[in-house]
């Protein structure tokens, strides 16, 4: 397939993107087609890394963006890692100008818990 422009771009999450390859692997089955080498490696990584479900990522997305110094693209790492530690937190944010102070951060991991 040739690709001639991007018609519009969006981030999605992992478990996004889990559901949705997953319903292209069943419309293929359906057909009789077999996806190629490439699109079952990547329905195996989605399924296998994916923590949480689409509903959930995309709430924790939303809530994790009305926090300050939040950022969309650093929200949708957050959702897909769902990290658990201090540590695991402020490596999202190392290439970040800014650093987190402690409440920062333990509000960002307890939003984080209530979706884990």
């Amino acid at each position: 397939m040739i690709i001639k422009k991007v018609i519009s771009e969006e981030l999605i999450t992992l478990p996004e993107v889990r559901d949705t390859l997953n319903a292209i692997r069943d419309e293929r089955e359906k057909a009789g087609q077999e996806l190629r080498y490439e699109q079952k490696r990547a329905v195996e990584h989605a399924n296998k890394f994916s923590k949480i479900g689409a509903k959930e990522s995309r709430d924790m997305v939303n809530e994790l963006l009305t926090l300050e110094k939040m950022k969309l693209d650093i929200a949708v790492k957050i959702a897909n890692l769902c990290p658990r530690s201090k540590d695991e937190l402020r490596a999202i944010y190392a290439k970040e100008r800014f650093t987190l102070n402690e409440a920062e951060l333990k509000a960002i991991l307890d939003i984080v818990g209530k979706y884990i």
